[in-house]
């Protein structure tokens, strides 16, 4: 046990000797003393962590740097993308107006006894047999009941069936009880139009009365006869099929509409035509006249 403490103390006392030596060289090498050096020696594992926690700082706070410079700059996008986005939306309206007004301008010009008044749509109210809007122009601009309504092309839409001060209800031609005297511009053969016949159809109209004999043929343009409410030749619709009625006695003719009439913005009403100022009437479905005579032979052409 002497010899085994003995061996262990000569090995501690080498060490000694040469962590003192190593010491020595080292304070020679660096100009620190032994003591500086084992404080510096103590102190490095606290200076390692606070440099890590000083790097860790500055990289927390240059992130919340750039994230801050990032949010400023990304709601600054977002009010430039809101201010393109509105000069569009307002160039677009402006493009669509200049587009109506040159319609408009067509439209007159084309039919200089005209006199209209635009107006826009703001409701709209449709069943399986009735189909109207409401328009914001009414009796204080000159608007009346049983009045025209067209597009800026000449397309009838409908009728004015109710005026107040500021307003209108317009009646359209896809209703059922809407009628309104027809010809077909191609051979002249005459009928009556209205809309709401069509099972599962309701975007088309029919043509009644037809003489048994007329030759219908598809895409064949069907305008208005002429009457004290309805222009003569605004564009009611063209042919899509024919055939004869329950009787066997008249033709039918299916239309569709020319006028878009779910996609509607603005209309104009016609207020004055011809040489006379449209003055309400009574509507009452005008009787076909005879129709013109063509050649003797059944079918749709």
């Amino acid at each position: 046990m002497r010899h085994l403490f003995t061996t262990r103390i000569r090995v501690l006392i080498i060490v000694a000797v040469l962590l003192a030596a190593g010491l020595a060289v080292l304070s020679n090498a660096t100009g620190m003393s032994i003591p500086g050096m084992l404080v510096q020696g103590a102190l490095a594992p606290f200076r390692a962590g606070a440099n890590a926690l000083t790097s860790s700082a500055e990289q927390f706070y240059s992130y919340m740097f750039r994230y801050e410079t990032l949010a400023a700059e990304n709601e600054a996008l977002k009010a430039q993308i809101a201010e393109m986005e509105d000069t569009a939306r307002r160039a677009d309206a402006t493009a669509r107006d200049n587009e109506r007004l040159r319609q408009q301008m067509g439209l007159l010009s084309y039919n200089e006894d005209y006199v209209t008044t635009d107006a826009y749509i703001i409701s709209w109210s449709a069943t399986d047999w009735t189909s109207t809007f409401t328009i914001n122009r009414g009796s204080n601009v000159g608007i009346a009941e049983n009045m025209c309504v067209i597009t800026a092309n000449g397309e009838v839409v409908g009728l004015v069936t109710e005026a107040g001060p500021n307003y209108a209800v317009v009646k359209t031609v896809l209703d059922s009880t809407l009628e309104i005297s027809a010809t077909i511009a191609s051979s002249g053969y005459n009928g009556m139009v209205s809309g709401g016949y069509e099972e599962g159809r309701k975007d088309l109209l029919r043509m009644d009365y037809l003489d048994s004999s007329a030759i219908i043929r598809n895409n064949d343009q069907v305008v208005t006869s002429g009457s004290t409410i309805y222009p003569k030749g605004l564009i009611l619709g063209h042919v899509v099929d024919a055939g004869f009625g329950d009787t066997g006695v008249a033709k039918y003719a299916v239309l569709d509409p020319a006028a878009e009439i779910g996609s509607l913005e603005q209309v104009f009403i016609i207020t004055q035509f011809g040489s006379t100022e449209q003055t309400p009437q009574v509507p009452q479905a005008d009787q076909p006249t005879e129709p013109v005579q063509a050649p003797q032979s059944d079918g749709v052409g």
